[in-house]
């Protein structure tokens, strides 16, 4: 449902503001190593973020990423995937056609147009600090975890 880059960019975000949450600034290595991605796309999907003012990327040597003070009770998971995905998820067609709407629906027009809006509904109610103190309780988790 979501791109790569956006799911990325959720995981980047929910580790970061985890992180934040502590105190602490976290590199593009230790997000990269902490949701399993490739640290190129991870740098990507990262300065993303920081240009739609999601994360804030500090220079020097106590940088690195944070959700800063203002935004630590107001980000939300509709604020990622409108920064990265934009508003193609919540009004493309089900099946991929170019010209769906209420006036020429495609076969799943109705029935998807309920998916979306319950999506948007669930992105825009969830906050990012609210995920992250999950992870932080260890109640879940950004990737795999094999014995």
């Amino acid at each position: 449902m979501f791109s790569k880059s956006c799911e990325y960019g959720i995981k980047a975000t929910l580790y970061v503001m985890q992180k934040s949450l502590l105190g602490q600034r976290v590199s593009l290595n230790d997000i990269a190593e902490a949701i399993d991605s490739p640290t190129a796309f991870t740098a990507k999907v990262l300065q993303s973020l920081s240009k739609n003012k999601i994360i804030q990327s500090i220079k020097g040597y106590y940088g690195g990423y944070e959700v800063t003070r203002e935004k630590i009770d107001k980000l939300t998971l509709f604020d990622i995937v409108h920064a990265i995905d934009g508003d193609p998820i919540y009004n493309g067609c089900g099946l991929g056609m170019k010209e769906c709407n209420a006036s020429m629906p495609c076969p799943i027009h109705n029935e998807f147009a309920e998916v979306r809006d319950s999506l948007k509904k669930m992105l825009r109610s969830t906050y990012v600090k609210d995920l992250a103190s999950e992870l932080e309780q260890g109640r879940v988790y950004l990737k795999r975890h094999i014995n």
